[in-house]
């Protein structure tokens, strides 16, 4: 018996659940000046929680383990969360200092790598592990070049920030390791 709910359920629910997370900065909106958001960042709110939520959704449906779910999960999870930062505030400095470009390439290598494994979990390990290197050869250049100083990021600040993104990415290549060893224990190769 499948107890899964059909996907354009899980869609509805998933458009349901952004129009409430937006309306937190438009109610704020009307209360104070400290929040100021434009059409457009509402548009790309809803562009980048749509779009994750919808990738989870389809990377994820049709696969049994729970491990594999949380891995997918937490890979997501901390790419929203690093564009959703490095948009809003930017990693080193300021989101206008242009080694913060440079994030968008640990992203990419997420996609690539998925697009190329094939959603695998042996092939996710690969991915995110490259994924956490990238993120902290960032850090290094940018302390080594000088790109911490204009505007001002402190050394333990930049450390702190990408370490903490390195270790996403590694606890999710860990949980697709972990996942990986289930499939293989619940599927043994003939």
């Amino acid at each position: 018996m499948n107890t899964e709910q059909p996907l354009s359920k899980n869609l509805l629910y998933l458009a349901a659940g952004t129009a409430a997370i937006l309306l937190i900065p438009f109610t704020a909106m009307q209360f104070t000046s400290e929040v100021v958001w434009t059409l457009s960042d509402f548009i790309f709110a809803a562009v980048l929680i749509l779009g994750t939520g919808s990738t989870y959704l389809f990377v994820t449906r049709k696969s049994g383990t729970t491990a594999y779910r949380i891995a997918v999960g937490l890979a997501l999870g901390t790419g929203f969360f690093l564009i959703w930062s490095n948009l809003a505030v930017g990693i080193i400095g300021s989101e206008d200092n242009p080694i913060n470009l440079w994030y968008f390439g640990v992203i990419a290598i997420g996609i690539i790598g998925a697009f190329i494994s094939g959603f695998k979990a042996d092939g996710m390990v690969i991915t995110l592990s490259a994924a956490a290197m990238a993120q902290a050869l960032i850090s290094f250049v940018a302390i080594f070049g000088g790109y911490y100083q204009s505007p001002p990021s402190s050394v333990i600040e930049i450390l702190g920030v990408n370490g903490f993104f390195v270790t996403l990415w590694l606890v999710s290549a860990l949980t697709f390791r972990y996942a990986a060893q289930k499939e293989t224990e619940n599927h043994p190769p003939e």
